[in-house]
């Protein structure tokens, strides 16, 4: 379920607050500060822009830095920064902030799609694996791959998605010429990159994107997603103009 906002934002807030209020007599500020500051920045994947999820992860650190009730050396306010970083690196922000692929995205796929048993499915950008879990759906004795720029998206998608190999590594770079189906949730202004890619692969290979079309290119299949109003573009390759 999808909370109006700024619940999402005060829900955090208040969830930091008093995880930082638990453990600052019994760890000390400094621990309470980190898992504070641990709590908003895991929470902040609850925002649907960027700048939502900026004030998620920075609203706790910032109002009690404001409050100055926290005796603290000054490297230590570095720390929200360090953990905002690391899952959103500075480099990922071009490509798609964290939406979740709806459940009962894909279904059917399987019937526009068909894929050998063992074929090779590829999530490029996996964030916390619900693409995974869609294409499980969909073709479950596949070998699901996932790729995931931000280490602990990657890690907490591995623990989510254990029957899947999920690596950290940057989608643009990654060799997709040996997947069968490489499935993309990315950002319009991915998609050319995302045609670039698809020449990596073998013809009879699918690329598949949920939301955003390749630019100038007739897709094998389209369908609507129930939830969101999303479309599902599914591509043949070689691909047609």
């Amino acid at each position: 379920m999808r909370l109006p906002w700024p619940a999402p934002a005060l829900i955090a807030w208040a969830g930091a607050w008093a995880l930082h209020a638990l453990l600052l007599p019994r760890a000390g500020p400094l621990a309470a500060l980190l898992a504070g500051c641990a709590l908003g920045t895991l929470a902040s994947l609850w925002g649907t822009r960027w700048w939502r999820r900026v004030l998620i992860a920075l609203g706790f650190p910032l109002s009690l830095a404001l409050t100055g009730a926290a005796a603290l050396p000054a490297w230590a306010w570095l720390i929200p920064l360090a953990l905002l970083l690391a899952v959103y690196p500075l480099n990922a922000w071009r490509d798609a902030p964290l939406f979740p692929t709806p459940a009962g995205a894909l279904q059917g796929l399987e019937t526009i799609a068909p894929l050998p048993p063992e074929a090779r499915v590829l999530d490029a950008g996996c964030g916390l694996g619900d693409g995974l879990r869609a294409l499980r759906q969909a073709y479950p004795l596949a070998r699901l791959d996932g790729l995931e720029r931000s280490w602990p998206l990657r890690w907490l998608c591995a623990l989510r998605c254990p029957w899947a190999r999920v690596r950290q590594g940057d989608i643009w770079l990654a060799d997709w010429s040996s997947y069968q189906l490489v499935y993309l949730f990315q950002r319009p202004e991915s998609m050319t990159r995302a045609l670039v890619k698809a020449g990596e692969m073998a013809p009879g290979s699918w690329l598949v994107s949920l939301e955003f079309p390749l630019p100038g290119v007739a897709p094998q299949a389209q369908w609507p997603v129930r939830e969101g109003g999303r479309m599902v573009w599914v591509y043949c390759l070689p691909l047609r103009v």
